[in-house]
């Protein structure tokens, strides 16, 4: 009888298919467990190289995701996982699988988004490849990008008494996917009612569905979060602008607490995190209201946003401080401490690794 994947998680089928894993050669600087891989082939560069692959019904939903924001958004999680190790993306290759419903001008939407997001971050699409799907569409990119030599950022490297700093805000992708399923769910009921209906009534009511739109009107934030991200490259350029090397880094791709226990797993230490210093978006924490779900909640696990958490020295508090669009939430500690959230009343949780697992669903 054969164990559920989704026993072990994302994570922790990666740990158990690769555990046994060893590099022959010399050049693999470092292999599976950060956001990139960095070979060493000479020179004053290391490569970067990253895999990511997004499936139709689990990473995306083209009932509401157009066709060119995919394409912009799948190059964009990319890029961010080569600014997560210090680096600049140069190349990326594409390889699609596609169904029979695709045609050329659907393509041509999504290589539009794609060639988008590439000339605006100065990346070359060099590759892929393409074949037949019975699914519907799955997409794979591996991104190619450089790093001064030995400069590359790993997520073991934070220290006892290092300030824990997070770009942008949090929560609001969550909230935009929150969003556009609940105006899914309506379209959805309002079609099955008037399927039900006979006659002109019916006919007047899919007339309707036809041109009837949803009124996103004050959350366009959201929506843009969720369905064109922006990968951080701009914070890279600041830190490099001040002197500031962080010790410890990644992107938040599956939700802050999980991918600080990350940090804090690979680095053998503990964290304090203060629930009032975690970045909000106002349209977040109005459509948390309205959908009654905490706000703090949603930052800490929805995932999708995409900004850079990373760690730096103490004595770097004050460019901290003064840095644009970066926020210092907490400190590490030593391990025996654990991981916690401080929360707004001074009461100390455990943080748990509660963000979104593709593996589970």
């Amino acid at each position: 009888m054969s164990t559920e994947i989704s026993k072990l998680g994302e994570f922790g089928l990666i740990r158990h298919l690769t555990q046994d894993i060893k590099t022959k050669n010399a050049e693999t600087g470092r292999g599976v467990g950060d956001d990139c891989a960095v070979l060493n082939y000479g020179g004053d560069k290391d490569i970067l190289v990253t895999t990511d692959m997004l499936m139709e019904g689990i990473h995306f939903d083209l009932t509401y995701m157009p066709l060119k924001h995919l394409g912009y958004k799948s190059a964009m999680v990319n890029f961010s996982d080569i600014y997560a190790m210090g680096g600049m993306p140069k190349q990326i290759t594409v390889s699609i699988a596609l169904s029979k419903r695709f045609g050329i001008e659907e393509l041509d939407e999504f290589y539009a988004g794609l060639r988008l997001a590439c000339d605006a971050h100065n990346v070359d699409i060099v590759g892929g490849d393409t074949t037949t799907s019975m699914t519907g569409f799955a997409i794979s990119i591996t991104c190619i990008g450089e790093v001064e030599k030995g400069k590359a950022i790993y997520r073991n490297g934070a220290k006892e008494t290092d300030l824990i700093c997070v770009s942008g805000d949090l929560g609001a992708a969550y909230m935009g996917l929150q969003l556009l399923e609940r105006e899914k769910t309506v379209y959805y009921q309002q079609l099955a009612e008037a399927q039900k209906m006979e006659g002109e009534a019916k006919t007047r009511a899919m007339k309707n569905l036809e041109t009837a739109q949803p009124d996103f009107q004050g959350k366009e934030y959201l929506l843009e979060r969720q369905m064109r991200p922006e990968a951080r490259r701009d914070i890279i350029e600041r830190l490099q602008k001040a002197g500031v090397r962080p010790t410890a880094m990644i992107d938040i791709s599956d939700g802050l607490s999980s991918e600080l226990m990350h940090i804090c797993s690979q680095s053998n230490a503990g964290c304090r995190i203060y629930e009032e210093r975690i970045p909000l978006d106002y349209q977040t924490a109005v459509m948390a209201e309205e959908l009654n779900l905490n706000v703090s909640t949603c930052a800490l696990n929805g995932g999708e946003d995409y900004e850079l958490l990373f760690t730096v020295p103490i004595t770097d508090n004050e460019k901290m401080e003064q840095m644009k669009d970066v926020k210092v939430i907490g400190y590490i500690t030593k391990p025996d401490l654990g991981m916690a959230l401080i929360t707004r009343d001074g009461n100390e949780f455990e943080l748990k690794a509660q963000g979104w697992n593709p593996v589970e669903i």
